[in-house]
């Protein structure tokens, strides 16, 4: 038994390590901070809404050191998503995984810097997906993840990941003090094709839906 849980131990220390690379600190010039991941190697990185609005003043760090000035490409309020562009290259993407594969149960772990702890790391279990959380209907019509984790400031933005390390969501909010809320990654890849991949350049002004 000892053997086992020291192999599931180390493969877990092995998956943080390799998402880690991919996670950014995100200051918004007021004080604040939430986290991001970086989706594509030439400084693509996918955040919150509310971790991007009202400033013009956004500063990447990432996980090696080096601080990047970024610029918002697109932001979406109802569904709490951004996309911000550095001015960088060759950089550590993570893994997308099956989002919509989820099940109730499934271990899935975050990581953020909550209260400024940089590259925290929480774990828990799917407990839910979809459009409705018990009685309570998520806004906008679209699907959800509700999980068993402790999600606090600075988690806001940062990625919910499964056993593998693949991206499966991005942490949003808490919705209660044991559950907390992400944005399933099949909903993140659409809002990226529909208002990302189809701009006409990354130097284009920021488009925000409503």
């Amino acid at each position: 038994m000892a053997t086992i849980l020291q192999q599931l131990n180390d493969d877990m220390a092995e998956v943080v390590q390799t998402v880690r690379r991919s996670l950014v600190q995100i200051l918004n010039g007021r004080g604040g901070a939430g986290a991001g991941t970086i989706w594509r190697s030439d400084g693509l990185i996918v955040t919150n809404a509310h971790v991007v609005e009202g400033t013009d003043s956004l500063t990447v760090s990432m996980a090696d050191g080096q601080n990047y000035p970024a610029q918002v490409i697109a932001s979406n309020p109802d569904l709490d998503l951004a996309a911000i562009k550095i001015n960088a290259r060759d950089l550590p993407v993570i893994a997308t995984g099956e989002s919509e594969a989820l099940r109730a149960g499934q271990w899935v772990m975050s990581m953020g810097h909550p209260w400024g702890i940089l590259n925290a790391v929480t774990g828990g279990v799917i407990i839910s997906m979809g459009r409705r959380l018990g009685e309570m209907e998520f806004r906008n019509g679209q699907d959800w993840i509700a999980v068993n984790l402790h999600l606090h400031p600075g988690h806001s933005g940062g990625p919910l990941f499964d056993a593998q390390g693949r991206l499966v969501g991005v942490n949003t909010m808490m919705n209660g003090p044991e559950v907390g809320v992400a944005i399933p990654a099949h909903v993140v890849k659409r809002f990226l094709q529909e208002h990302v991949d189809n701009a006409v350049s990354a130097s284009a002004p920021a488009v925000e839906v409503v």
